[in-house]
């Protein structure tokens, strides 16, 4: 851990950049399933999802920045690289035969809920461990991935 000067103390800055970093891995993660989609959806709605998935994929890694500068900011050290989310990651592998727009969607239908799932258990513990910052965090990334699941649903619950 770098030395800083926020008061919250090394022991507790120590777990809550644990749990950070675990979410962090999920969030780099499905920014690269989201682009995985984006990248490999064909058929009659090809553009439509193409582009839908672009601005999915935009909203995760916002929220990737935010995860890895508020590990920095509690002096942890933000590990982003590909064996790092490898080896962290808690979501499921992303289906790589998959290329209609349903298989796609309902992919990361799947992948959306987990990670605002662990999100959401983020949330407790970080509030448990007294760090509120890094709840509100939790929260306000938990909000817009529950809006893009909701997205990413709307397409799978028409009755067309």
């Amino acid at each position: 851990m770098h030395k800083t000067q926020i008061d919250i103390p090394e022991k507790i800055r120590r777990k809550v950049v644990a749990t950070l970093s675990e979410r962090l891995a999920d969030a780099i993660d499905l920014s690269l399933q989201v682009k995985q989609a984006h990248w490999n959806v064909k058929g009659p709605r090809f553009i439509a999802l193409h582009e839908f998935f672009d601005k999915v994929a935009e909203a995760v890694e916002g929220q990737v920045d935010e995860l890895a500068e508020r590990i920095t900011t509690l002096g942890g050290v933000a590990e982003g690289t590909v064996a790092a989310v490898a080896g962290r990651s808690t979501l499921k592998a992303y289906p790589l035969d998959i290329t209609t727009g349903t298989a796609h969607l309902t992919a990361l239908a799947a992948a959306l809920a987990r990670y605002g799932a662990g999100l959401r258990a983020a949330i407790d513990s970080a509030d448990k461990l007294g760090d509120k910052v890094t709840s509100d965090l939790y929260t306000g990334l938990a909000a817009e991935i529950d809006k893009q699941l909701w997205f990413v649903e709307a397409h799978l619950q028409a009755k067309d």
